[in-house]
């Protein structure tokens, strides 16, 4: 078990979370593969979630949906409803939050929680604790947790991901002392943060198991990885050493996403190639103007904008990103734009146009500004404010530029999702 002097962690991550919440709506669904989808009226998209049953099909997340179809005919494939699983998303948040005040979102559907403080309400016994929160969870939302405990936030996520994700129960418990024995053995591909292109350096570097990268001396690795990857290469050398002891000192930290952003950005995919300019001028605008409204949102103005741009064909991967840093920090989307357009037409080589996006840093609050000779500052933060107040209140679509309602504009569309999914 865990030590008394050591803090306990846990890693709770929803089970399939967008499925499991749709199977929960949809009682008539139970026993039945249920995917959730980007567009099953066209059967097009990826797989964004899908149930253990479809995933014993071989479906799995991120593959197209028209494969998905072909492994398994059966399978229910359902629209995503973005802000609906937010929402249960908080709410489960909110459960975790009656166990302990130190609750750390990780992503939507995964929460670090400290319960060192509270775990001697369940007589320290962090299993039974854990127990109850899986059966107030699934009782409240319909939605299966599994809860990986340990003494730091790393341990906690591999114990989650490589055991609690795999046993009935959906708990495990891993105590620091026994990472040599229960952690080293495994395969370097299990490990947190090691992707097939990493795992495989591994493997011509001559090891296969998380216990090579451990008990190989740091300044050892260091030199391995800077004869692979160059002299920067030192601190993903700790990290990777880090990872594999097990070793974390970062506490879990409420309100993560309340921290400044070092930039405001925003993407599109285009849903065909665009070469005209007219259409472009379209997509920039639309683009600078979600960056300039969250900048507002959050109180920020920006004086470096940054475009990047892909080009057909994707396999060739032509495309550019570039910045420059404008005469003074701003969050007037007209002002951004005209930025953002001579930005592109700088290093635009005239190939078609598959995705661009654009990014407001150098951050700084809007509170104070500088006043110029050929602007009136005033009228115009004025104005971004009451268009503001209306898109908050009736929604995105509320108020449009006439150039996106042309056949090139994705403003309408991209007002039903969230993240790029449908709301």
């Amino acid at each position: 078990m865990i030590s008394a002097r050591e803090r306990t962690i846990f890693l709770a991550d929803c089970q399939s979370f967008y499925a499991s919440i749709e199977k929960a709506d949809h009682p008539g669904c139970q026993n039945k593969p249920v995917a959730v989808a980007g567009d099953p009226a066209r059967r097009s998209g990826i797989i964004l979630a899908a149930c253990p049953i479809a995933k014993s099909f071989g479906v799995t997340t991120a593959e197209r949906l028209g494969e998905a179809i072909r492994k398994c005919p059966g399978l229910v494939v359902m629209r995503p409803r973005m802000q609906h699983y937010i929402d249960i998303s908080l709410m489960i948040t909110d459960i975790y939050r009656e166990y302990t005040d130190l609750v750390e979102v990780f992503s939507i559907d995964e929460q670090f929680l400290d319960v060192s403080g509270s775990l001697h309400l369940f007589q320290g016994d962090p299993l039974a604790m854990a127990r109850s929160i899986q059966q107030k969870v699934l009782k409240q939302t319909g939605v299966w947790v599994r809860i990986g405990i340990s003494s730091n936030k790393m341990l906690a996520k591999l114990a989650t991901d490589i055991w609690a994700k795999k046993n009935e129960s959906g708990l495990y418990v891993l105590p620091k002392a026994n990472v040599p024995e229960a952690l080293w053995p495994q395969p370097i591909p299990k490990m947190f943060g090691v992707g097939s292109r990493m795992a495989a350096h591994f493997t011509r570097l001559g090891m296969y198991q998380i216990g090579d990268i451990a008990q190989t001396p740091l300044p050892v690795l260091k030199d391995k990885f800077r004869a692979r990857f160059g002299k920067q290469s030192d601190i993903q050398a700790e990290v990777m050493w880090r990872t594999a002891n097990g070793l974390d000192d970062s506490p879990v930290t409420p309100r993560t996403f309340d921290a400044a952003p070092k930039s405001v950005s925003h993407m599109m995919t285009l849903p065909r190639d665009y070469a005209e300019q007219d259409e472009i001028d379209t997509v920039l605008l639309e683009l600078v103007e979600e960056v300039c409204r969250d900048c507002r949102r959050k109180g920020y103005m920006g004086q470096v904008v940054t475009v990047s741009c892909l080009c057909s064909p994707y396999d060739a991967r032509l495309g550019f990103s570039r910045q420059m840093k404008m005469a003074d920090p701003s969050h007037h989307t007209n002002t951004v734009y005209e930025a953002a357009k001579r930005l592109f037409y700088r290093h635009w080589n005239t190939l078609p146009v598959r995705r661009l996006g654009v990014a407001l840093s150098g951050l700084a609050s809007d509170q104070g500004y500088q006043l110029t000779l050929f602007e009136d500052q005033v009228k115009l933060r004025a104005l971004d404010k009451a268009t503001d107040l209306i898109k908050d209140r009736y929604g995105s679509a509320a108020i449009m530029r006439a150039s996106s309602l042309t056949t090139s504009g994705q403003a309408r569309e991209r007002a039903r999702k969230i993240g790029g999914h449908y709301k």
